[in-house]
């Protein structure tokens, strides 16, 4: 057992990578990366002047899914992932996890430090100084290579004129980043650069969490205003509305499948939805 001590303040997310490293925000306005393996801090991260609400990896989606796609299926399999007794055996489990994981870091390249294209896992942290950042802490020039520690961020995100709560990378190996704020309103952002790229604007209260669907071309936001929103991203536009609940909407989230979501809130009910 090991205690990983360096934050002076409150601790207020942990994340797991998937090359056993562990991201942690904390309110005294930094990020840490931790080797798993030893408790080594391997970098402190700077440049929010506040608390940090939220931290999200770019291949959150692949490390919940592991070796199977939203249909449930792995490649070179026919079975879906609850049949049991015909799932595929651990080690070529494992290996279809690792090709998708490898996958998803290839899938998109950012310039950190004095690498043009570093493949690597990012970060995207969200703070109540009404701003985000985006890292690269541990990049290199190919899968495989020995990452560089990288303790500078690749782009400082404003926009927000209320504090961040949240904010989230799209499935398809952070091409894009989510954030929703007090604000009343989502951002969208470059998941590669940090670059701004959209408003979505329908919710009449703060907006406290967002979800993608698997193939990224949707997202689920639950807000103050009791009710749950559906946004089309290539249009921009609202798809449509989700009302039900009684009062304010604090979580949602999209099934790795993307047909059915959950929400909770301050009515103290869990609603399930069919897409």
């Amino acid at each position: 057992r090991l205690t990983l001590t360096m934050h002076t303040h409150a601790v207020t997310c942990v994340l797991w990578g998937g090359q056993d490293h562990i991201y942690t925000a904390s309110r005294d306005a930094s990020i840490a990366v931790w080797d798993a393996k030893d408790g080594r801090c391997l970098a402190r991260l700077t440049g929010h002047a506040h608390w940090v609400n939220f931290i999200s990896v770019s291949t959150e989606y692949v490390l919940r899914t592991a070796a199977f796609d939203h249909t449930g299926k792995f490649e070179g399999s026919t079975h879906p992932s609850h049949l049991v007794e015909d799932s595929p055996d651990a080690a070529a489990a494992m290996e279809a996890a690792r090709k998708r994981y490898d996958a998803a870091l290839r899938a998109t390249t950012c310039k950190v430090g004095s690498l043009a294209e570093a493949v690597g896992e990012r970060l995207v942290s969200a703070s109540d100084d009404f701003t985000m950042f985006l890292w690269c802490p541990l990049g290199a020039s190919r899968v495989g290579d020995t990452p560089q520690v990288h303790s500078k961020s690749i782009a400082r995100m404003t926009g927000h004129v209320q504090l961040v709560n949240q904010a989230c990378f799209s499935p398809d190996g952070g091409r894009h980043v989510a954030s929703a704020s007090f604000d009343k309103a989502i951002r969208l952002w470059d998941g590669t650069t940090g670059t701004y790229i959209a408003v979505l604007r329908g919710h009449v209260g703060a907006i406290y969490q967002l979800a993608w669907s698997a193939d990224s071309r949707l997202l689920l936001s639950g807000s103050k205003d009791s009710t749950m929103k559906v946004w089309d991203i290539k249009t921009r536009r609202l798809k449509g509305d989700l009302p039900g609940h009684a009062d304010e909407v604090f979580t949602c989230d999209w099934s790795p499948s993307s047909d059915r979501a959950a929400s909770g809130g301050k009515d103290k009910v869990l609603k399930l939805w069919s897409f």
